[in-house]
């Protein structure tokens, strides 16, 4: 049905004319009710409801108030990832938390190298942005940047202006390599992507070459002062980089590391879902763990402690909230978090 004329023209003003109140009681009725009588709201709202009045856009609210009460999250990832990932998940509770006690919503914010990034960047409706996931050279964090608004990059390298949340990745490495390469002949790294174009494949840790990502560029830097430490050589190490983090597609990497002519046995995996992969290829091919295999992951998720890995533990539920308080300007801008290494029945000794 067509609308009617009214419905068509309904303004604020309109609604005040109608209810016989002033156009300043009509806007109080929206966003300061505590300052109408009951009264006089109620005339608005039966003169709203007549003209067709649905109220102020939320776009003119957040204007007047200087404020959209939303942080936006920047994903360099597809959107599923939030949903799909344990870390991811587990970070992004920590920012719930810190955002619903202080009446914040949440926008994800999906990258994934389309020409229309930045663009999502410029144009979000949000007062401060969390950053997660992201390479050096990614167009969006200058893009991030420009918008002149509190942010905070996880995991990444901090920029002048931006602020930083993250552990100590190339310290943890070292110390759980350490636990990983012991004994081992033949050690093997399984890797989160190198750079944006998540490119997989087995290469020689020699090749690794320019390491665009900053968390698997120090935790790669770790690994080789471990193996160093012990007199190794670093370029002979294969590395089998992982284009996402994921359980199938790690267990199909750590399965051709298994069947290659050089089987390793050891495997330093960077997430405990890599690692639960590596689990599942070593009793395929029929290695015992630890002793025909030591493996090790990183995070502490629940899986680990039911799959009795040795991992690294962190907290990224508070690097989570670390992050969104930094994003709503109540928090240092730099947060260097803790980590620990937690020894399981995957390693020996």
């Amino acid at each position: 049905m067509a609308e009617t004329p009214d419905r068509k023209r309904a303004t604020l003003a309109r609604v005040a004319e109608r209810a016989g109140v002033s156009v300043m009681t009509a806007s109080y009725t929206y966003n300061r009710p505590d300052r109408v009588s009951e009264a006089a709201r109620a005339k608005v709202l039966a003169a709203a409801e007549e003209l067709g009045y649905a109220g102020p856009h939320p776009s003119a609210r957040s204007l007047r108030r200087g404020s959209t009460l939303t942080i936006g999250v920047v994903l360099g990832e597809q959107l599923s990832y939030a949903f799909d990932d344990p870390a991811a998940v587990t970070f992004l509770a920590g920012v719930a938390d810190v955002c619903a006690a202080r009446g914040f919503g949440v926008t994800l914010l999906p990258i994934t190298g389309a020409p229309e990034d930045v663009a999502r960047i410029t144009d979000a409706a949000v007062d401060g942005f969390v950053v997660w996931t992201t390479a050096d050279d990614d167009p969006v964090l200058p893009a991030v940047r420009a918008t002149k608004r509190p942010a905070v990059v996880h995991g990444g390298t901090p920029l002048r202006g931006l602020g930083g949340v993250t552990i100590d990745n190339r310290a943890a490495a070292r110390a759980i390599g350490a636990v990983a390469f012991a004994g081992a002949d033949r050690p093997a790294i399984l890797s989160q992507p190198l750079t944006r174009d998540r490119v997989a494949g087995i290469v020689g840790a020699g090749d690794v070459g320019t390491v665009l990502f900053p968390v698997t560029r120090e935790r790669l830097a770790g690994y080789r002062d471990a193996l160093e430490g012990t007199g190794r050589s670093w370029a002979e190490v294969p590395v089998a980089v992982c284009a996402r983090n994921d359980v199938a597609e790690a267990e199909q990497a750590a399965t051709a590391l298994l069947t290659g002519p050089e089987p390793p046995d050891a495997i330093a995996a960077m997430s405990d879902q890599q690692a639960a992969g590596v689990l599942r290829a070593a009793a395929a091919v029929g290695r015992a763990v630890p002793e025909e295999l030591a493996v090790t992951g990183w995070d502490d998720a629940p899986l680990a402690e039911r799959l009795g890995l040795t991992t690294v533990r962190q907290s990224l539920r508070d690097q989570g909230a670390a992050c969104a308080s930094i994003a709503l300007g109540r928090r240092a801008k730099a947060v260097t978090a803790t980590w620990s290494v937690v020894t399981r029945s995957s390693t020996r000794g």
